[in-house]
């Protein structure tokens, strides 16, 4: 694809308004089936919440670099103020409105073991919400459409969109000529008229066609008879493992493949394909240019535990070294702690080791291998280019964090690699409680950051044996002399 700057998507301001929930996760292990009835026991080790809904497409938006405004609603209740801080700790503008008792937050528990899903429990009430709040939420909307520079609908059937006011906020986007994208809901879709483009999966394609689309040639007219009908710029078809068709009046479909390699999770791909989409476009990326950034941004995520933003780091990885499955290595320290929570629930020990990995070389290479040996999952914490700045000074690092990670994950012996921006992973250690903390031979049990706390929750640390004379600073002297004249 052709080639664009990502640091673009901060100039963005994208105004995201639908239901938002709160997603829960229930890690444990099954061991015994209940003597009560014919079901797993599953023994609960961790819990972890994510954003989920509209507030999952906010969360992509801000991870791409986008400033995010977010509208909906949330109760009074214990879990609208988790809502309200992972919003802020994502970097969220929270414009949401606080239901009156007893309408909850929404909240979707997924209950995990073995790395699969057994089960979900929803609280929610689906209704519309009552007039005068459906005013207050559109007299925010109106209040900051002003300022944005596309707009997103992320309808999930829960009550906060009705026909009059997508309406009216599509209506609103028009007049001031900001690309309105939707993600649709149920089968009347005629509250998403004139939308610039309406982003469903097959299975949503189907509901409102009315049948089911087994040939290539059912699915095309029906895409077309579709955005004729709503007389919408754009529909952009996610089909799963045949990737997407983007649609546009009176031009053959691009039929785009797709470029997930492992799927592990689908939850929150279609969020971020919107996401993805928006950011494309409102930087001034084409439609086509757009989807299929998205399509790449969607393998990756799916590829991942739980529900994941895509990262703009992440995409950069990708589109310089190529969609190889790796990416999914690469994590966040949110969405690192959701895997290490499944990985511990499931039984693996946790082992961590971190540092610059500036020139990958053999001693490196040694030390990650010694590390893998010591458990089951291997998370190697890498430090951002700033952080290795202010420790090596500012002709360091040689390559960037970017690079740096791909490399990294590049490894079969690593299993997951976390950029973190402090001076020490002691921030990143607290969150993922790794069993084993490893460190070259160089180090000192007391020296190394963070022992006392593994040591303290009954892990162990290792310290493994360096190759003598080999350091990414000895390799740039010796090419500095072998520069010299």
């Amino acid at each position: 694809m052709e080639p664009f700057d990502l640091s673009d998507f901060k100039r963005v301001n994208a105004l995201v308004i639908g239901d938002v929930m709160l997603d829960r996760y229930l890690w444990g292990r099954v061991s015994r089936i209940s003597p009560e009835a014919p079901v797993p026991v599953v023994k609960v080790e961790s819990r972890t919440y994510r954003l989920g809904g509209a507030a999952n497409v906010a969360a992509n938006l801000a991870a791409l670099g986008c400033r995010v405004r977010l509208l909906g609603t949330k109760g009074a209740d214990d879990s609208g103020e988790t809502l309200s801080r992972l919003l802020t700790e994502n970097r969220i503008e929270d414009r949401l409105l606080t239901l009156a008792p007893p309408r909850p937050t929404i909240v979707k528990t997924r209950v995990m073991s073995q790395g699969q899903q057994l089960l979900r429990l929803d609280e929610e009430e689906t209704g519309t919400i009552c007039p005068a709040e459906a005013k207050i939420l559109l007299d925010r909307v109106m209040e900051l459409i002003a300022e944005a520079g596309v707009v997103v609908l992320s309808d999930y059937g829960k009550g906060t969109l009705d026909e009059a006011s997508c309406s009216t906020i599509i209506k609103s986007a028009r007049q001031r000529l900001l690309p309105t994208l939707v993600d649709p809901k149920g089968r009347d879709w005629a509250r998403y008229n004139g939308a610039t483009c309406i982003t469903p999966n097959t299975a949503e394609l189907e509901l409102i066609a009315g049948k089911q689309l087994v040939s290539e040639e059912n699915f095309m007219d029906a895409g077309r008879e579709l955005i004729k009908g709503l007389q919408i710029d754009r529909l952009l078809v996610t089909r799963g493992p045949k990737g997407m068709a983007l649609f546009t009046p009176n031009e053959p479909p691009l039929l785009i493949p797709t470029r997930a390699l492992d799927v592990f999770d689908v939850s929150g791909a279609g969020d971020t394909v919107i996401a993805t989409v928006a950011a494309g476009i409102a930087t001034g990326m084409g439609w086509a240019q757009s989807a299929e950034l998205a399509n790449i941004a969607a393998g990756i995520v799916v590829g991942k535990v739980g529900t994941n933003p895509i990262r703009a780091e992440e995409l950069l990885i990708a589109l310089r070294q190529g969609h190889n499955g790796t990416q999914r290595k690469i994590c966040d320290p949110a969405s690192a702690a959701l895997t290490a929570d499944a990985w511990r629930a499931d039984g693996n020990s946790i082992v961590f080791t971190n540092g610059c990995f500036d020139i990958l070389h053999a001693g490196h290479i040694r030390l990650l291998h010694a590390a893998a040996a010591e458990g089951q999952r291997l998370v190697v914490g890498l430090n951002s280019d700033s952080s290795v700045r202010r420790i090596k000074g500012a002709h360091r690092p040689i390559l960037p964090q970017q690079d740096r990670a791909a490399l990294l994950a590049a490894l079969g012996c690593v299993d997951m690699v976390v950029v973190f921006e402090e001076d020490t992973p002691l921030p990143l250690i607290k969150v993922l409680r790794p069993d084993v903390l490893v460190k070259g031979a160089d180090y000192t049990r007391e020296a190394v950051v963070g022992h006392e706390l593994v040591e303290g929750w009954g892990g162990r640390v290792v310290l493994t044996p360096l190759i003598e004379n080999l350091s990414t600073t000895g390799i740039v002297e010796r090419v500095k002399g072998t520069n010299k004249p």
